[in-house]
């Protein structure tokens, strides 16, 4: 116990002997955890715009008026069958009527042309939503079968094929763009922070020698500068934790007017908060730790 309080006292003294070297440390540290919250916050903004996107996605069949309700029941049957599809929306002619009249009220011109008609011209109207995007390629080849030529007049699904597309291009980009650059951040805080310990104990090495000739231990020697790992993890956390913040606050208005949802990007954090905040600990305390271990490597052998 005594040797552990020992350790800590050496820690905290030299934080406050190298008090530029520690600054410059714990400030590399919140601009590595930063960049990463900066791919966090963007990963977090592309995923509710996909999900945005696939929800105004959807495939719509037209039916034919000829087309019997015994008809129109069995295909809704059987596209509801299918494990892809969540959600069939269904409008009968009357409805699909009714919401033409209104989505054109402002043009009288149609209104009177449909009057003069004296009949329902529009069938009746399915709306089919997948779990992916990549699914509705699978249901319109499983209705595109000569049986039902006579019954469907027409689907949508060449409409959304190229949003389909475009959303599972922008995803995979994204998700290569993240992934490297994270590796690329995570690089060069390495370099940086391995380096910026390396002088710090090159500006000891003299004591560190003095400490060895005596016959202390590679732990007792080790152990300030991995408490100081500790202590760097905590602080650079913290001053993140606490940037984050206010730009949470101050980013979180211009989402809400993009996504019509109130404090998005908090919730996002406060949902996943737990997850986010092991996940930094960890990375910057095993960043900290192996380069200070790989710093002290020439030290210790004395």
């Amino acid at each position: 116990m005594m040797s552990f309080l020992r350790v800590i006292k050496f820690a905290f003294q030299d934080m406050v002997r190298n008090i530029g070297l520690s600054a410059m440390t714990v400030l590399i540290l919140v601009l590595m955890l930063l960049s990463i919250n900066t791919l966090v916050i963007i990963n977090a903004i592309t995923g509710e715009a996909v999900r945005t996107i696939k929800e105004q996605i959807d495939v719509s069949v037209y039916f034919n008026e000829e087309s019997t309700p015994e008809e129109i029941e069995e295909i809704k049957s059987y596209v509801n069958s299918f494990p892809e599809v969540v959600e069939i929306k269904f409008f009968s002619e009357e409805e699909v009527l009714a919401g033409f009249r209104e989505q054109h009220i402002d043009n009288p011109e149609i209104i009177s042309a449909l009057d003069e008609l004296g009949e329902n011209p529009l069938g009746s109207t399915m709306i089919i939503r997948t779990r992916e995007p990549k699914d509705y390629e699978k249901v319109i080849t499983a209705l595109s079968v000569p049986e039902y030529e006579t019954i469907i007049e027409a689907k949508t699904f060449g409409d959304t094929e190229k949003a389909i597309e475009r959303i599972h291009v922008i995803t995979t980009q994204v998700e290569r763009f993240g992934v490297a650059l994270s590796a690329l951040f995570a690089f060069i805080a390495f370099l940086i922070i391995f380096n910026t310990i390396r002088v710090a104990i090159y500006t000891q090495r003299s004591e560190i020698s003095i400490k060895k000739l005596v016959g202390a231990s590679n732990w007792f020697v080790q152990g300030p500068y991995i408490i100081e790992s500790f202590i760097f993890t905590i602080f650079s956390i913290a001053i993140t934790g606490g940037l984050i913040l206010l730009s949470l606050r101050f980013l979180d208005p211009y989402v809400e007017i993009v996504f019509g949802k109130t404090e998005m990007l908090a919730t996002y954090y406060q949902t996943n908060f737990w997850l986010l905040l092991l996940i930094h600990f960890l990375s910057v305390l095993l960043l900290t730790v192996l380069s200070s271990i790989l710093a002290m490597r020439k030290y210790l052998r004395v």
